[in-house]
């Protein structure tokens, strides 16, 4: 589908442009080399931002963090899969898929995924049809709530000189329980349908290939050797101590300026913008210094992956991009703007923010090339910009999860997953644009 969709905004950029003569016609000529040198500036400024923050997350990930919410959440899947046995393989892979959505490491989400399909069709005695829990699995995974936004936007903000990068943290985590409740509830609503019923006797794709030995990703260890000190213990608690009073001393002095200036609306949102990343990051270093993590080994260690997933977008970036510049150049993203705004504008979504929508289900490095067009067009401190970011975060590549997750249990009829998945998608959407009219109005 996306080989049309992109071969389209280019034929018809080259054919508007064509009508409107040599000069607008030079126009799109033009914006093909610029769009093409963007999409590689902007590359090499988001590796140094993934370096960094991906060497952070590596740091919580050894600290241990992963395993905590993924502690935290077991008494909720087993209420979510009751058919499923909560000493399962498959209830283990699915709670560690989630806790690694949750953390916004999705590259370390996906073999969890994949194994928890795996497993699942196990139990669904290699029947055709998907279970209660693969369709339920598969709308929570595609709906994702995320405590982190995607390290991608926020690099993909940073390079773009945006003065607060991390200002999409909270209408992201917003719009995400939105998405994840509704895909939840619409499950709920359909699983019981007859025409959306369980069909054991179907067969299932002879084809399917095998999770069972999927890499689940490599754990760095903390600091090795004899166990610690009761003195240097005693000594690193202080320290944690002190850091965290500090930390919430600072955050309660901004809290009550700003509830003395506006109320308590207006503090509850400046001090979420001003102390959301220092927070965080002052949390994840701090809790790696606590679990005797090796902080800057397993920072570099991290920062590896960035290296990895940069030369792995840049052909996909520039080739939308490239499509996405020569659509604007030619006119044509004008004329269609024009005939949408008057409907989404009553809904308050401008209408800038709609290819993002509509890209963002079916390609997650198409939806990078369209965020990274529109924030270079409109700039990403605008409210354009910051919505297209949230929705960037807000849901997932929901037909590359349901092709990918199905075919690895060799599953031919989703039964209502699609459904699921889009309601999330929509949900997602209208959440997203409430959370950004509440913080950046």
């Amino acid at each position: 589908m996306l080989n049309a969709i992109w071969l389209v905004i280019a034929l018809t950029a080259l054919l508007v442009a064509s009508l409107n003569g040599p000069e607008q016609l030079s126009l799109v000529v033009g914006s093909l080399f610029s769009s093409a040198k963007a999409a590689i500036q902007l590359v090499i400024g988001l590796v140094g931002v993934m370096v960094f923050f991906l060497g952070l997350m590596r740091v919580v990930f050894d600290a241990g963090l992963r395993d905590v919410v993924a502690r935290t959440l077991t008494p909720i899947t087993r209420r979510l899969f009751p058919e499923v046995p909560s000493d399962h393989p498959a209830m283990g892979a699915m709670i560690m898929n989630m806790a690694s959505n949750m953390l916004g490491m999705a590259n370390a989400a996906t073999p969890f995924g994949l194994k928890a399909m795996s497993e699942l069709s196990k139990l669904n005695r290699g029947s055709g049809s998907a279970s209660n829990a693969m369709v339920l699995f598969l709308a929570i995974n595609a709906s994702a709530v995320t405590i982190l936004p995607p390290l991608g936007t926020i690099g993909v903000r940073a390079a773009a000189n945006s003065s607060d990068p991390w200002a999409i943290w909270m209408p992201t985590l917003f719009a995400t329980t939105c998405s994840t409740a509704t895909a939840v509830t619409t499950y709920y609503l359909l699983y019981k349908i007859p025409i959306f019923r369980h069909r054991p006797e179907l067969p299932c794709d002879p084809n399917a290939p095998d999770f069972d030995d999927v890499d689940e990703g490599e754990t760095v260890a903390a600091v090795p050797g004899e166990p610690e000190s009761a003195r240097r213990a005693a000594l690193r608690r202080i320290a944690v101590g002190l850091i965290a009073a500090v930390t919430l001393w600072g955050i309660g002095s901004s809290a009550v300026a700003s509830f003395e200036a506006g109320g308590f609306v207006i503090a509850l949102r400046d001090t979420l913008r001003d102390w959301a990343l220092p927070a965080l990051l002052i949390a994840a270093l701090t809790y790696g210094f606590a679990s005797r993590v090796r902080i800057y080994d397993a920072m570099v260690a991290g920062g590896r992956d960035a290296l990895a997933v940069a030369t792995t977008i840049v052909p996909y970036l520039v080739v939308i991009l490239v499509a996405l510049g020569m659509f604007r150049a030619s006119g044509a993203l004008d004329v269609v703007v024009g005939w949408i705004d008057p409907f989404t504008s009553v809904l308050g979504v401008p209408a800038e923010v709609l290819p993002m929508a509509l890209m963002r289900p079916l390609s997650g490095s198409g939806a990078l090339g369209v965020m990274s067009e529109i924030l270079e067009a409109h700039g990403p401190d605008s409210f354009i910009g910051l919505l297209t970011c949230t929705l960037m975060g807000s849901t997932e590549t929901t037909f590359y999860v349901l092709a990918v997750y199905l075919g690895a249990a060799g599953v031919v009829d989703g039964r209502h997953a699609l459904f699921c998945c889009l309601a999330g998608d929509i949900a997602g959407f209208f959440g997203a644009v409430a959370a950004c009219h509440f913080f950046f109005g």
